[in-house]
């Protein structure tokens, strides 16, 4: 059985934790023994979300995916992390991307569907990128940021046969019925798609769910 959608606002609950941001290394660990997957980004880590937050699904198989949703997390990196890992959230993303080197984070697997976009039909059709920054502050989106998540855009594409354009690889605020505004104006959206278009897609073929 798929979960509800969650209803929470995704901002309200990433502005509005009360968690101190906390050192890397003191994030919850996964516990002795058990099956950590591969990412499906050669390049990310796995930093699991609570499976209170996502929906398990089998994509593309059960659900296309023809999206990649940009976000910006208006929180660090760290509480993004601390976030997605509650499972009183009922937020997560597929991905997060670090501004000060670029450092990424897989947090749902991308068969799964991550409660990112505030719309279940965007979500189940979708790729969610979370990005380190607050939208007025544009210093938090550095060169590396854009260029490591223009590489990950490129491969996620290149796996589900997504055009590179932006039809396809939107913000946000271009969900329907959304109230959030992020990725914001001070995103660079030419040179985004540009980098995508340029970029050398490393791909990895989505690991599907097993049964039985």
């Amino acid at each position: 059985m798929e979960r509800a959608r969650p209803r929470l606002s995704r901002r309200r609950v990433l502005q509005g934790t009360a968690l101190a941001a906390v050192p890397y290394a003191l994030l919850p660990e996964t516990r002795a023994g058990a099956h950590v997957p591969g990412p499906d980004h050669p390049l990310a880590e796995w930093q699991p979300a609570s499976t209170g937050n996502y929906t398990v699904a089998n994509r593309p198989l059960s659900h296309p995916v023809d999206r990649v949703i940009i976000h910006v997390t208006q929180t660090t990196y760290p509480k993004t992390l601390i976030v997605f890992q509650n499972p009183k959230k009922q937020v997560s993303a597929h991905y997060v991307v670090r501004s000060a080197d670029g450092h990424t984070s897989q947090c749902v697997r991308e068969a799964d569907i991550a409660w990112h976009a505030g719309n279940w039909e965007h979500n189940t059709r979708s790729i969610g990128i979370e990005h380190e920054g607050w939208v007025d502050q544009p210093a938090y989106f550095t060169d590396v940021m854009y260029e490591t998540s223009a590489r990950l855009t490129a491969a996620i594409c290149a796996r589900y046969g997504i055009p590179k354009d932006r039809d396809h690889i939107i913000g946000h605020h271009e969900v329907p019925g959304t109230d959030h505004t992020d990725p914001g104006p001070h995103w660079d959206w030419t040179r985004y798609i540009r980098l995508v278009n340029s970029a050398e897609a490393r791909t990895a073929a989505p690991v599907r769910p097993s049964f039985g």
